[in-house]
């Protein structure tokens, strides 16, 4: 037992109380009195016992408990070494001592707790696997285990693991650990087993290509034996080249040579496949490409209704590519490589909103410019309320002050059975609460569900509260079988004595159910109610015959949905189609507002124009032309890097009119895709891969004064990354993103804009590397434990003397404060009759006469006046 203290330096304060004591004793009269001694002497003690419970003090007990913390790594890298460590853990427990306590934890990325802390018996129980294991963080692990245990108590944490760490560094944890403290670290190397694996370590293609160059692609793989193998590499993920490679232990180097044709973004993809192969995740890495050449605009349209727009733009001055709205790409990659992307008259639940999604980020983070023509399946009348383009465009589909349709009645009946839940039913619900915004407040509307029973969420009556309506639609639930027509059934007796000039019903499911006999008299019954009926139908397993033939008989119309996105769309298109008249069709003159690049086209005077879809300008948009009716005609603004038009008439001359005879016709049409196109200058950046998923971007012109940087993956979702300075135009960027591509838009002060896709590896633990003996022994080393050979070694007696701390800080407070009430006491009550009284009477008769002398003096004055 010893004594120590926490806060050393309140003893300080024990240097002026004793020069303050010393004086005032030196100056007192009780310094002759033995009672005045003692009384000194107490109060002394008292302040003495104050200034060290200050100090906190504590008592060090010793004690004979100690605690043994296994801490295991179940990283990917040593997953193969699982069975070896259980076994080492099941042996070593074996010679556990009863007065140690044991606990047992996993880390890879992360940390888990699979056994408490306790001084019970205990085995070592069957644990899962780590939920995130593609990493491996040792220095978080050895924290966060010493955390756990007890101060004052002896501790030894076992660390088992192939000493491959991909995160943080140990190495600055360890000055922490290595001061000769209550906690010591011994390690267990743990090996990976001996397996056959290949891996592609590099994959290089050039940064920047041209137009039928050869390019050279680099493929690099490493492989643990002699083995063979093929190898694919993609282009755009088309198959270029298919190749038998035989491998040799180590590395294998292999090239090719290809040329490509077009231009924009090219994405190479290296894929190998090897028999018997370990890990799957290392076969595969991607790479990017730029073609440089002329700038390349994306024409899109429908089979319906083909554009002419390719057939007027000038294309020895840019590549013009056609495709068909079915055709967009499911990838971001898709369309970054164009400068441009044109909207004909394209409905939106064919587009779908993923990939609207992807062009909202192509438009915002990368500077691709967007344009949107009308026609009769565009703007409001094409589904985009609230969607992503909507969001893109300068201007609104909804239409604010126009005459509405004096009444209507919308009721949606909605396939709620357990086929629905997951995606479908989300999107299917969010439809429907976009339709319910559309609607007008004293429009009426209804909302079934079913299953294999009719649930009414909102019966058909008068809207009235929007908002509680749309949260009564979202918390609709999937459950049940499937029974179409009673639902269906139930819509048009709500519908069919209701006095409105639109009703109609809308049936979303994606199951099969029979008919009873006579439903299609319900559906003619219904038509001569002015009720209509539409279907959609969801995913390939909905009846598609019955549900065209249900639409067809009941007026409506049908829609096959393969891509569960377009439903949202379809439900805002048929909600708009009732709820508002979009076509303006009477002829009129735009009035120009004040764009250079525009007006200057309309020098001699402006054609008439037939008809145009209605929407409303969006606060900050510029209008470069309107209507008679002071509708946009031609809207543009910024969005994020990227410029949008809407052009809210047509391109064939149907609604155009004058406009497509004109003379000056093609150049207007050049003059858009000129505005569209990036008006950034390409500045020369340099995107470094560090390790991981860490990039240091770097501006080599050294002009930028700051940096702008957005990250997002193949799908269209930004990346989180954090990002650090480092100097002037130079940031780290640490992305969080899986293996695969990502693409940063970097843009500065200067107007500068830098474009790169640049390909995420897979994690180093998927490297077949040996493991790190030389950090486990070290880590041992530094922190006073030891590299462990046999399992028994764990529980081997410790250096350290666990000990339990006991403070006496209250007790001298205690202590203080009795001395203080003795001092108090013995001064108001004395002490010792009859000690010292001598003296005491002896300075009192002296001082008698004086204080006589000086009444006598006063009372002669007195006398006087």
């Amino acid at each position: 037992m010893d004594i120590r203290i926490d806060e050393p330096l309140w003893l300080l304060l024990l240097i002026p109380i004793a020069l303050y004591m010393a004086y005032t004793w030196k100056s007192s009269a009780m310094r002759f009195l033995s009672k005045g001694t003692i009384l000194f002497a107490l109060r002394c003690t008292a302040i003495a016992a104050l200034v060290f419970a200050l100090a906190a003090p504590y008592l060090t007990l010793r004690a004979n408990e100690e605690q043994v913390l296994f801490v295991v790594d179940r990283s990917v890298s040593i997953a193969g070494a699982k069975d070896t460590a259980d076994e080492w853990l099941t042996a070593s427990l074996k010679e556990r001592k009863e007065n140690q306590s044991v606990g047992l934890y996993s880390f890879a990325e992360t940390f888990r707790t699979d056994m408490q802390l306790t001084i019970a018996p205990l085995t070592v129980p069957v644990v899962e696997e780590m939920e995130t294991k593609d990493a491996t963080d040792i220095a978080k692990a050895i924290d966060l285990a010493a955390a756990i245990a007890k101060e004052q108590l002896a501790t030894r944490i076992v660390l088992l693991s192939d000493g491959l760490e991909t995160l943080g560094s140990v190495e600055e944890l360890l000055p922490k650990y290595s001061g000769g403290g209550h906690v010591t670290i011994d390690t267990v190397l743990l090996k990976r087993p001996g397996t056959i694996d290949a891996s592609i370590s590099i994959f290089d293609t050039p940064r920047t290509a041209y137009e039928g160059e050869q390019q050279l692609l680099r493929v690099e793989v490493e492989s643990s034996t002699r083995t063979a193998g093929e190898l694919f590499i993609y282009q755009n993920d088309k198959e270029i080249i298919r190749e038998a490679v035989l491998l040799e232990p180590g590395k294998n180097a292999l090239s090719f040579h290809t040329s490509s044709t077009g231009s924009g973004l090219l994405k190479y993809e290296a894929k190998l496949i090897v028999p018997d192969d370990s890990f799957l995740e290392n076969n595969r890495m991607l790479s990017i490409t730029m073609m440089e050449q002329s700038p390349r605009v994306l024409v899109v349209q429908t089979e319906r209704s083909p554009s002419v727009i390719p057939t007027i733009l000038d294309q020895s001055a840019m590549d013009v590519d056609i495709i068909d709205a079915q055709q967009l790409p499911e990838t971001l990659s898709g369309y970054l490589g164009y400068g441009a992307i044109i909207f004909d008259n394209v409905p939106g639940h064919i587009v779908g909103e993923h990939k609207m999604t992807l062009i909202e980020q192509a438009v915002k983070n990368f500077g691709t410019g967007f344009m949107m023509v009308g026609g009769d399946e565009s703007f409001g009348l094409g589904g985009y309320f609230k969607s992503p383009i909507e969001r893109l465009l300068p201007v609104e589909m909804e239409v604010t002050g126009k005459e509405q349709l004096p009444s209507l009645g919308l009721v949606i009946v909605l396939d709620r059975s357990g086929s629905m839940a997951g995606s479908k039913i989300v999107l299917a619900r969010e439809a429907a609460a976009r339709s319910v915004e559309l609607l007008r407040d004293d429009d009426t509307f209804g909302f079934t569900a079913f299953d294999d029973q009719v649930w009414e969420v909102i019966p058909v009556d008068k809207l009235g509260d929007k908002k509680e309506a749309i949260e009564q639609i979202l918390s609709v639930p999937a459950a049940g079988g499937t029974n179409i027509f009673p639902g269906v059934q139930k819509a048009y007796e709500d519908l069919t004595d209701l006095k409105l000039q639109r009703k109609h019903i809308i049936l979303l499911t994606d199951g099969q159910s029979e008919m009873p006999f006579g439903y299609e008299e319900v559906l003619e019954e219904g038509k001569k109610n002015n009720i209509t009926l539409t279907t959609v139908a969801i995913g390939t397993d909905a009846d598609w015959s019955l549900l065209e033939e249900l639409a067809e008989t009941g007026g409506g119309r049908f829609y096959d949905v393969v891509d569960e996105s377009t439903v949202p769309a379809i439900l805002t298109r048929e909600t708009s189609m009732l709820t508002r008249t979009y076509i303006e069709d009477n002829p009129f003159y735009m009035t120009l507002g004040n764009v250079p690049e525009w007006t200057s086209l309309f020098q001699e005077g402006v054609p008439q124009i037939n008809a145009y879809i209605a929407t409303t300008a969006k606060s900050t948009a510029t209008i470069v032309g309107e209507s008679h009716k002071e509708d946009p005609v031609i809207a543009e603004w910024m969005y994020g890097l990227g410029r949008t038009v809407a052009f809210t008439s047509d391109s064939t001359g149907k609604w155009t009119g004058d406009l497509a005879r004109w003379d000056g016709y093609a150049n207007f049409w050049n003059t858009a895709v000129a505005r569209l196109l990036p008006a950034y200058e390409e500045v020369p950046y340099v995107i470094t891969h560090e390790r991981g998923g860490t990039y240091t971007v770097t501006d080599s012109s050294r002009q930028a004064a700051f940096i702008d940087i957005a990250i997002v993956d193949e799908a269209g979702q930004e990346v989180p990354f954090i990002s650090e300075p480092l100097a002037p135009g130079k940031v780290r960027v640490t992305v969080d993103a899986k293996p695969g591509l990502v693409f940063f838009g970097v843009s500065d002060d200067k107007g500068g804009l830098f474009e790169a896709g640049v390909s995420v590896p897979y994690s180093d633990e998927y490297k077949p590397l040996a493991p790190n003996a030389a950090l486990m022994t070290k880590i041992a080393e530094r922190t006073g434990g030891k590299v462990l050979e046999q399992p028994e070694e764990a529980f081997r007696p410790q250096l350290f003397q666990s000990g339990e701390k006991k403070s006496i800080a209250e007790w001298l407070i205690l202590a203080s404060m009795i001395l203080f009430f003795i001092d108090i006491t013995l001064r108001r009550f004395g002490m010792f009759k009859g000690f010292g009284t001598k003296r005491v009477r002896e300075v009192i008769v002296e001082e008698s006469p004086t204080a006589q002398d000086s009444i006598s003096e006063l009372l002669k004055a007195k006398r006087k006046r």
